[in-house]
């Protein structure tokens, strides 16, 4: 249907904005054409290119390359300081020797014996090993395979990769052809299927899809499981490994954590009820935040801030719930990266193991430093508040100093019911449109830009349930590609479909994307979404954060 012309007025607020935001606010699409096209290369010193103050104020593509990486930038500060005060650790018992994958009993939480979802039921040519043949495994809207450069498998997000084998020589074969030409393979389109492909060498990731998202989205998509695969290994170890053997099963190393990689991915056997909004989160690169009263999220930050700020090796403390951020104090000049926090995100949802017990785990964070590993003590505020904190450090003898503060966090945080504060927030379903008296309006995400976060309304009828959901994702990723199409950009985009009616807006301050109901006229979409926009910033600092706390 075409699509009327829809002259914007100028917006009457601009919600969510600040001045400093604790994390790193680069447009995704710029960045992952810096990404895309550079060859992926281990620093002399080890470094990674993120995570830094620098990356915050600059393009990604102008952001200057380090000369050591940032948790040996975090050792060196450490180094020049007088001696660390009682339980806090000396450069001497620092991350160093952690650069490998030596992982102790404390660190079962991410090998867990858990039946991945890959290994779902097949049908009999399956069984036998003809996958090829298997129309219940061709018919698939997505595909995820991961193989070496040396076309060893790695991953397949359905079925066994051991049968898959000529497959992933027919990858391997049409990588290495078109690199023989001084080229990358980046997709192929037949029949309605787009094979992507995303070469971060010794890794070679394809996607199979049947889906609306563009090939830029897929990429994307599959970058993130690439940062989920470095996130468990690191990206220099994984490089040693394969130049010391071209021909190594990367899966002896990634044993146990393939289900972070199936959970990442959203794959058909995820309840969307659970999930619904991660894929809006993907798509705008950006963080959903839980609200609250800016006095309670102001008490629980000043919790951590008076028992960490002398754990001088501290670089971030996280606290999440239901996939949202509640609260993130960091070492000072150290940024991190939504990319990051995804990861995070990821294996709490995934680890059920961390409601029982406090866990100490190493986690590579590949945006702040993909060198090496941070050190994270795992655990949940209280038995009665589903809040999991996440304190991270450069050191890996520290867990019984950081179990400490997280008693004296929770104890503060009960004292001054703040406990209660966020089971109440965990406990809301969203936002809703009708008691903002805009029942035009079925649903809405909004991103600030310059705090990387995002608002999502209440999922409701029609949405509410999986199929229809699915459609309106596939509708926002398809406005989001037109956005943010490089070769032919625009700022507003008004559709009438049968179902609905859609708007896409970017400014230079945030985007929006909403859908209404189908009755509402064109002159009324702009004047709703001012209203809108009204209602988000008189709400801003309990929907945001908006400062950038330290330690």
């Amino acid at each position: 249907m075409s699509e009327p012309r829809v002259e914007a007025e100028p917006a009457v607020c601009e919600p969510g904005v600040c001045e400093e935001s604790s994390l790193i606010t680069t447009d995704s699409f710029e960045e992952f054409s810096h990404e895309i096209n550079s060859l992926p290369a281990v620093p002399d010193d080890g470094g990674a290119a993120g995570g830094t103050e620098a990356n915050s104020t600059v393009p990604f593509d102008e952001t200057p390359q380090n000369d050591a990486s940032n948790i040996e930038k975090i050792q060196d500060g450490l180094q020049q300081t007088d001696d660390p005060p009682d339980g806090a650790m000396s450069k001497s018992s620092s991350f160093s020797s952690a650069k490998s994958r030596d992982f102790d009993a404390s660190t079962t939480s991410l090998a867990e014996p858990e039946t991945p979802a890959s290994t779902t039921m097949v049908s009999a040519e399956a069984e036998t090993g003809d996958y090829l043949h298997d129309a219940s495994f061709l018919n698939r809207k997505r595909h995820v395979f991961i193989l070496s450069t040396a076309g060893k498998p790695i991953y397949s997000m359905h079925g066994n990769e051991d049968k898959l084998a000529t497959l992933f020589g027919v990858m391997q074969a049409l990588v290495s052809f078109i690199q023989s030409g001084n080229d990358t393979i980046k997709s192929i389109h037949a029949a309605g299927v787009k094979f992507v492909f995303l070469v971060k060498s010794p890794l070679i990731l394809v996607a199979v899809s049947r889906t609306s998202h563009s090939v830029q989205q897929i990429q994307l998509q599959l970058t993130d499981v690439y940062n989920q695969i470095l996130s468990t290994l690191t990206l220099s170890h994984m490089i040693k490994t394969f130049e010391k053997r071209k021909n190594f099963d990367l899966r002896r190393l990634l044993a146990g954590s393939e289900r972070l990689i199936d959970h990442l991915l959203v794959n058909d056997k995820c309840d969307h009820r659970l999930v619904s909004n991660n894929p809006f989160s993907f798509m705008t690169h950006s963080v959903r935040i839980l609200p609250l009263a800016p006095a309670v999220r102001e008490t629980i930050v000043s919790a951590i801030q008076s028992n960490c700020s002398k754990i001088r090796n501290l670089v971030f403390a996280v606290l999440i719930a239901n996939n949202k951020l509640i609260a993130l104090v960091r070492m000072k000049k150290y940024f991190i990266h939504p990319a990051d926090l995804r990861l995070i995100f990821n294996l709490i949802e995934c680890s059920e193991s961390f409601k029982t017990a406090e866990s100490w785990t190493p986690l590579c964070l590949p945006k702040f430093d993909s060198s090496g590993f941070l050190h994270a003590h795992v655990s949940y505020l209280a038995e009665d508040c589903q809040a999991c904190l996440l304190l991270l450090s450069i050191e890996r003898d520290v867990f019984y100093v950081l179990s400490e503060a997280k008693r004296k966090i929770t104890e503060k945080l009960r004292r001054s019911n703040c406990l209660e504060a966020i089971n109440d927030a965990i406990n809301n379903k969203g936002i809703k449109l009708l008691n903002i008296g805009i029942p035009e309006i079925r649903h809405f995400l909004y991103k600030s830009k310059s705090n990387a976060q995002l608002l999502c309304s209440e999922l409701t009828v029609p949405y509410s349930s999986g199929a229809q959901f699915k459609r309106l994702e596939g509708l926002y990723f398809q406005l989001h590609h037109r956005i943010h199409n490089s070769g032919r950009p625009v700022k507003l985009i008004y559709q009438m479909k049968e179902k609905e009616v859609l708007l896409a807006w970017v400014t230079q301050a945030y985007e929006l994307f909403v859908t209404f109901e189908p009755t509402v006229e064109k002159n009324e979409v702009i004047s709703l979404v001012n209203k809108l926009l009204k209602w988000i910033k008189k709400e801003e600092n309990s929907l945001f954060i908006l400062s950038a706390p330290t330690f």
